[in-house]
């Protein structure tokens, strides 16, 4: 049997998306990621539903950000330009970069010096970004790139680019033609909140195209450290060991709160305390290793579940938004594990595994 190859997002799903015959389509076969029934999980917890983990760690930069930097950079490239830039707590300047080599174009990533993990420190630099440490925070840096981008000779990809909306909306899309329908609820980690924004967006299309018959009510969280859609005001000094939602002051906040209201959704915050023991219990119940982040929808959906909010026998959607090879310090430092060194011999082996 012949099996079609996938092709990226794009190619996929350029019906929904705003390209024509011109667009160069810059695609590392990016998308349709698994969606991971987690029975184990949802047991561990005291939950009785249905629960599927879109695990975006496995695009080809480990992160949900591909999808927005296939459609940016090809955009950017269709327009003639050839420098591309971003702010970055690690994730994007990843997806930047690499995207960037792919279509022959420079690319500068800004990152807040010492605050950013190193496995995708190591991404931007191997890719060949011209990476530059400021001593600020994301929202500085993003400052200095829209300032940037309003000289016309840089092209921002953030996610201020309304591309980039475009094609994280496409995980959406995936979700339902995996599942054959709309999920009951959508949790996700919020951060700059493109994410949020992106997935209503992508539920309502398909909605509206007739293709599910429900929209899923949207559950955002934050880390405590670094709540300002939850607190109501920018946070100037974010502090949460999940550095990709380490912002302040969210580029999307608009579209987040919009998405929260229209679909009956919550958001909330959760301490990195939680925000750990979700990363550990989601590794060692069911195998599946994410970045901090991709937590902080895990640790709010215990919360959600010990509240009595999720009924009985719903399908929960949550994002995994990062491969947690991202950041390896922050496993190593949280595991409680260390190797046991011992002699090369049989019986020192039998004697630390207790046979």
């Amino acid at each position: 049997m012949k099996i079609s190859r996938w092709q990226g997002v794009i190619n996929h799903y350029a019906e929904y998306l705003p390209v024509t015959d011109k667009t160069p389509v810059i695609s590392l076969c990016e998308g349709n990621t698994p969606l991971i029934r987690v029975k184990n999980f949802v047991d561990a917890i005291g939950g009785d539903f249905e629960l599927y983990l879109k695990y975006e760690g496995l695009n080809p930069t480990c992160s949900f950000k591909d999808r927005g930097m296939t459609m940016a950079v090809s955009k950017a490239k269709e327009r003639g330009a050839e420098v591309v830039i971003c702010a970055s707590t690690g994730n994007t300047s990843a997806s930047a970069a690499a995207y960037a080599a792919r279509a022959k174009m420079k690319c500068v990533v800004l990152l807040p010096n010492g605050k950013i993990a190193l496995g995708k420190m190591a991404q931007s630099l191997m890719y060949g970004a011209t990476t530059i440490a400021i001593e600020g925070n994301f929202d500085e840096a993003l400052r200095i790139v829209r300032e940037l981008g309003e000289t016309g000779k840089v092209e921002v990809v953030n996610s201020i680019n309304p591309v980039r909306i475009e094609g994280q909306k496409t995980a959406s899309f995936e979700i339902c033609d995996q599942l054959d329908r709309a999920p009951d609820f959508h949790f996700l980690p919020v951060g700059n909140a493109g994410n949020i924004t992106a997935y209503w967006r992508g539920y309502q299309e398909y909605f509206k195209s007739k293709k599910i018959d429900r929209l899923p009510r949207m559950f955002g969280f934050q880390a405590a450290g670094a709540a300002p859609i939850v607190d109501g005001a920018p946070v100037a000094n974010p502090n949460t060991v999940a550095t990709a939602i380490r912002i302040g002051n969210p580029a999307s906040w608009t579209g987040a709160t919009n998405a929260l209201k229209e679909s009956n959704g919550h958001i909330g915050k959760v301490t990195d305390d939680e925000i750990l023991a979700a990363y550990t219990l989601i590794a060692r119940t069911e195998g599946i290793f994410v970045e901090p982040a991709s937590a902080a929808p895990l640790a709010g959906l215990i919360r959600a579940v010990k509240q009595g909010w999720i009924p009985r026998g719903s399908v929960v959607t949550a994002i995994m938004t990062g491969h947690g090879l991202k950041d390896p310090d922050c496993a190593i430092q949280t595991s409680g594990f260390a190797p046991v060194v011992v002699p090369a011999e049989k019986a020192a082996v039998m004697k630390v595994i207790g046979i």
